[in-house]
């Protein structure tokens, strides 16, 4: 994932802007981590430099 997506990316439950966590990096690349709301506590996972942010109640 790219950083710069931190400018387009909301919380899909409240839609306010996520807090960017970052576990690994790679020239520019977010590899893991997580994006976290500060509105509801839910924490998105970042893998493989894909965000999934499916709401709380969809996932599996």
């Amino acid at each position: 994932m790219k950083r710069e997506l931190m400018d387009i990316l909301a919380c899909p439950v409240c839609k306010e802007p996520l807090k960017l966590d970052v576990t690994e990096e790679k020239e520019g690349e977010i590899i893991t981590g997580s994006l976290v709301c500060r509105k509801c506590s839910h924490a998105y996972p970042i893998t493989d430099s894909i965000p999934n942010l499916l709401p709380p109640e969809l996932e599996g």
